[in-house]
């Protein structure tokens, strides 16, 4: 999976998210033996999604609030932790500030900064657009 940024720059959002993953679970090493191997796939999946998101906001093609209060009201349903979906975003911001190019880099990553403090503020309960 890529998507194309503005100017033509492709991210490769698979290994973006890989490297994303690896660190995650490095902080968050219990998620292993709650979710096991598909702990890992999803995360690979959502952030893949999240990316996408990132960039297709930076583009000004949607508002990524939207689509992570989604998929923060998904996760906390689901009893997950939410602030970790924050630390996630977060993680994403310097994986991207260092894999990028610095083009779009410094934007992609100030869009999954902000949307990890907006993630943080509850807000996502009652957003929409």
């Amino acid at each position: 999976m890529s998507n194309p940024l503005a100017g033509g720059e492709i991210l490769d959002l698979l290994s973006l998210a890989t490297e994303i993953c690896q660190r995650y679970r490095l902080e968050y090493p219990d998620e292993r033996e709650r979710y096991g191997d598909a702990g890992i796939a999803w995360c690979v999946h959502d952030n893949q999604y999240i990316l996408n998101w990132a960039t297709e906001s930076v583009n000004g093609d949607i508002d990524i609030r939207q689509e992570v209060a989604w998929l923060a009201n998904i996760l906390q349903a689901r009893d997950f932790p939410v602030v970790r979906l924050a630390r996630d975003l977060d993680i994403a911001a310097a994986v991207v500030s260092e894999h990028v190019g610095e083009a779009h880099a410094g934007e992609i990553a100030a869009v999954l900064t902000t949307t990890a403090e907006f993630v943080r503020s509850g807000e996502f309960w009652n957003y929409s657009v």
